[in-house]
């Protein structure tokens, strides 16, 4: 076994490897970039190298700078993690030419799955049922419309390298498909240095199953059962749970054999994932192979009670597996619940800000928290937005289901956006209870899963509103000589404050009302009973429910934790100057901080409704932003490659009419 291991890595995973090497007594070191100084996994790691800048590409991807920290440290061997360098064939093969070890599979394994195309040619020799579709690579744009019309539609565009969701297009219709290629190509030639694609025909209701494999250097290759994470957005998981419901054991059997006849025929070494599509019919078709560890490893060590980091770290030091394929145990039901940084009902938007709240669930043998933030920490722009991973473990599916919604109640962020909320919704939808789903589940049932209900936020606004009441803090609300009231002599003391979000206002009317306060927001009044308990928690009694809310107020600005997810409330305040020139509502603004990278019209240009005006990338992803009806463009305020701000004006429009 090692004795010091370098983690090319930063967040959750980095202080999920340096916990497994503490409790091995293995010295772990960090690296990190300007951005990370202060991160969460430079604190837990016993040693840490800063890098450089806050880019990935010029810190977490910089192998000639990591070579260079790990051969300085005397670190034996270098963890990967997943992302960054992990599927690197060349920082692979850079590692051993230097005498560190690659806590990983053999280059030769990772440029064999490397490439999607290439990856299903192999496993095409070794009769593993594949989509039908284009793999080929010749890549020109004339020959791939060519095959684009032959596969059929609803069709897939993916980048043959990488995963993650990026480069990934879903085609409908041939009149689709040359936007879709450009801008497939482009993200994939962002994240991956390589724009070559595959197509193949999209399945209209599959679910999404893997295999984790996992291999020595003995020749010994096991599975560690299935992961069913079918629920995604933008094609990427949001939720996972081990084993999949619904699952035979002859089939499990079946699809066993196959991710470990794939490991073995590229010689693979270590921990893997072998994805599968399964049809309605229960046919399943081989995607990819992931030569890493996965983001969802933790449901699997879950029900198997094993420790992969651990496992990985003993197969790259030359050991053998612990445990043959029969001994092997599947243990209950796992779910884990990917917590971002965005906003899911602006199309799962990435978000930024900082972390000024904090409350998580209890972590107990059966509930665990992988993370890689505390309170005080900035989700930016430069990294993935996963805050955390939420996962939790029981008996059966229904009862860890239960526990699951339980510890999404507890875990409040106060600061940044997230899909706590969503999450929480998503889990109440009664089709995925019963096990009816597939990987189109949340468009399916996106009116139950974005029903903001009107009702809703209008109670948040009543909470937000108590939340700055100058009287609040006085526990006889109607003593007109104590504390900062609305009170005047022969008049009812009316506090009135106006709050907005999203583009609604919200007029709100408080009045004291025999110890407790009367709230009128529009039409509706409620009565409630309000008192601080400290800075931050502000408890209140409504419908005789008793709640305690998280509060944070920066300036107009107030954050409220209610109803399971946080509202950011803007106050409006009446001294601000009366003549700010109003938005004409024509007006595209940058929803978060990013680079332009295609601006495709032009001052002056008529475009029409669904027309690509400009092209941003923000968090490793692209968002396009298109002219909602036929107008004129009237001005353009950014060039391709300028970096903006959440807010900037980026284009304007004249609608016509």
């Amino acid at each position: 076994m090692f004795n010091k291991i370098l983690i090319a890595n930063r967040g959750e995973i980095a202080v999920r490897i340096a916990r497994t090497a503490r409790k091995l007594g293995i010295t772990s070191v960090a690296v990190y970039s300007q951005a990370d100084a202060n991160g969460m996994h430079v604190e837990v790691c016993d040693e840490a190298y800063g890098i450089g800048g806050a880019a990935a590409s010029d810190s977490y991807l910089r192998a000639d700078r990591i070579l260079e920290v790990a051969q300085r440290c005397g670190a034996q061997a270098i963890h990967p993690g997943y992302g960054f360098l992990s599927e690197n064939s060349e920082f692979a093969r850079a590692c051993e030419s230097v005498g560190i070890a690659f806590i990983g599979p053999p280059a030769s394994a990772i440029e064999a799955m490397g490439s999607k195309s290439e990856a299903k040619k192999i496993m095409q020799s070794a009769n593993v049922p594949l989509v039908p579709g284009y793999h080929g690579d010749d890549q020109s744009d004339d020959l791939l419309r060519k095959e684009s019309k032959a596969i059929g539609f609803p069709q897939l565009i993916k980048a043959t390298a990488g995963g993650g969701g990026k480069g990934m297009r879903v085609v409908n219709q041939q009149s689709e498909f040359d936007a879709a290629l450009i801008s497939a190509r482009r993200e994939a030639l962002a994240s991956f240095g390589d724009d070559k694609v595959l197509i193949e025909r999209y399945l209209p209701a599959p679910r999404h199953v893997e295999m984790q494999v996992f291999a020595d250097g003995h020749g010994n290759v096991v599975h560690l059962f299935e992961r069913d994470c079918s629920i995604q957005r933008r094609h990427q998981k949001v939720l996972e749970e081990a084993p999949a419901p619904g699952m035979s054991e002859s089939l499990r059997a079946q699809m066993g054999q196959a991710a470990v006849n794939c490991a073995r025929a590229i010689g693979y070494v270590g921990a893997g994932t072998v994805e599968f599509l399964l049809d309605t019919d229960g046919s399943f078709y081989f995607m990819e192979m992931n030569t890493r560890l996965q983001v969802e490893h933790p449901v699997t060590e879950m029900i198997t009670g094993l420790d992969l980091v651990h496992w990985q770290l003993r197969v790259a030091s030359g050991e053998a597996l612990p445990l043959k394929q029969s001994d092997i145990q599947l243990n209950g039901h796992a779910f884990e619940a990917r917590i971002y940084a965005e906003a899911p009902d602006r199309d799962f938007m990435p978000a930024t800000g900082q972390i000024r709240y904090l409350a998580q669930p209890s972590i107990s043998d059966s509930v665990r928290i992988d993370t890689g933030v505390r309170v005080g920490d900035d989700v930016g722009i430069n990294y993935d937005p996963m805050i955390a991973k939420l996962i939790v473990h029981a008996d059966d599916r229904l009862t860890a289901l239960n526990k699951m919604r339980v510890a999404l109640r507890d875990y409040q962020i106060l600061g940044v956006q997230t899909n706590i909320g969503f999450l929480s919704s998503l889990l109440e939808v009664g089709e995925f209870s019963d096990e009816n789903f597939d990987t189109g589940f949340i468009e399916k049932h996106r009116g139950k899963l974005f029903d903001k209900k009107e009702e809703r936020v209008a109670n948040a606004a009543c909470v937000a509103g108590l939340a700055v009441l100058p009287a609040i803090a006085n526990s006889d609300c109607l003593d007109p000589w104590a504390g900062k009231s609305a009170w005047r002599m022969n008049q009812t003391p009316t506090h009135k404050i106006k709050l907005s979000l999203d583009d609604r206002d919200y007029a709100l009317a408080i009045t004291p009302a025999e110890n407790r306060w009367q709230i009128c927001c529009d039409e509706n009044t409620i009565e409630v009973a309000a008192k601080w308990l400290d800075e931050t928690h502000l408890q209140i009694e409504i419908n005789a429910s008793l709640l305690t809310v998280p509060v944070q107020i920066n300036k107009d600005i107030i954050s409220i934790w209610h109803d399971n997810r946080e509202w950011r409330f803007t106050r409006h305040n009446p001294m601000q100057a009366l003549d700010n020139e109003a938005e004409t509502g024509n007006q595209f603004v940058a929803p978060m901080p990013g680079a332009i990278i295609s601006i495709p019209v032009s001052a002056g240009d008529t475009v029409e409704a669904g027309d690509v005006l400009l092209v941003m990338e923000a968090m490793k992803m692209e968002h396009s932003m298109v002219a909602p009806m036929k107008a004129t463009v009237t001005d353009v305020f950014f060039a391709e490659g300028d970096q903006v701000e959440e807010g900037d004006k980026l284009i304007s429009l004249e609608i016509f009419e």
